[in-house]
């Protein structure tokens, strides 16, 4: 089988001090890399200096793209429509890839040679200084095995938990013209809705390493709570406009979907408590209780906000919910 090739997206934005590194994690890949994109998302420290550094050391498969300040799902696509390789990678300016995570994915994809999306796991990383080295090493054999439960038609693991790292996936650049790429219009979660709308119409494969190095910084997130809890309403709209099963039959149960979407309401209301609206945190919180009436937890939370009892802040700025 000929080897598969590969275009790398990766979308920037103030990213000088770790593109370079997640640029040399690309190079270093034991398959090659056909070709690398960079789309500068209008940058303002130095980014594209740091790029072009690395575009004198005889990197031709790398080009650099420009755009205004549109967004991360602007920058992605802008990256799809330069690409050029079969398949397509979006990997964030600041995660990092282990040097046979490409050779490890398309081994295990010959033996899945129908799926149109391959996904690694990945680790949460929270390096100490920006010379720490990524904890890969090179384990003694990388099998090229996957996880069943999350392999074939998965539409219905996904209303579940947005378990697909963008950074993580590779996708077959046809499904992606063929079914859209990621919403512009959404502000937030248009990672989710592009694997709720793909696993619909393809399946995917899921291998069990190496894990894809997912950096986190010492400030990550924010304070302000967003006014849209865009989660739930994703989840809640797909679910009624497509159901709760896969196309092979495979199914999530409604009372295990309704506790699930129970949660990331409780969990958007608790930070309106923390940071937010108060208001809209107390009716978020009742939601979550209506949705799993057997969670007191949420009612009861929802009452002492009424009381105007407030979580205490945390000293750490918290991490935002993924996605």
């Amino acid at each position: 089988m000929a080897r598969a090739a590969v275009s790398v997206v990766i979308p920037t934005y103030n990213g000088a001090r770790h593109v370079a590194q997640t640029l040399a994690a690309v190079l270093a890949q034991s398959h090659e890399v056909m070709q690398v994109i960079v789309v500068d998302d209008a940058s303002s420290d130095g980014t594209l200096q740091t790029v072009h550094q690395i575009l004198r050391g005889a990197r031709p498969q790398v080009q650099v793209l420009g755009q205004q300040r549109l967004g991360v799902a602007a920058a992605r696509n802008a990256g799809l429509s330069a690409a050029q390789g079969d398949w397509v990678c979006f990997l964030d300016q600041d995660d990092l890839w282990h040097p046979r995570h490409l050779e490890v994915q398309f081994g295990a994809w010959a033996r899945h040679p129908e799926a149109n999306v391959i996904v690694s796991p990945y680790q949460h990383w929270y390096p100490k200084s920006d010379a720490e080295p990524p904890p890969h090493g090179q384990p003694p054999a990388l099998a090229a095995a996957w996880d069943a439960a999350f392999t074939g038609w998965v539409y219905h693991q996904f209303l579940l938990d947005c378990w697909a790292l963008t950074s993580a996936t590779t996708i077959r650049r046809e499904a992606l013209q063929d079914h859209g790429a990621f919403d512009v219009a959404r502000p937030f979660s248009e990672d989710w809705e592009l694997w709720l709308r793909l696993s619909r119409e393809v399946p995917f494969l899921k291998v069990t390493g190496p894990p894809v190095l997912y950096r986190q910084h010492a400030v990550q997130g924010s304070r302000v709570a967003r006014p849209i809890d865009h989660r739930s309403e994703l989840l809640e709209t797909t679910a009624r406009l497509h159901g709760l099963a896969s196309r092979d039959g495979r199914r999530v149960d409604a009372a295990v979907f309704s506790a699930a979407l129970a949660h990331y309401r409780m969990e958007f209301g608790y930070q309106h408590l923390q940071y937010g609206d108060a208001g809209l945190g107390v009716r978020s919180l009742m939601k979550a209780w209506r949705r799993n009436p057997a969670r007191l937890r949420y009612l009861a939370l929802a009452a002492a906000g009424m009381a105007g009892w407030r979580p205490a802040r945390s000293a750490v700025e918290p991490q935002a919910a993924r996605p």
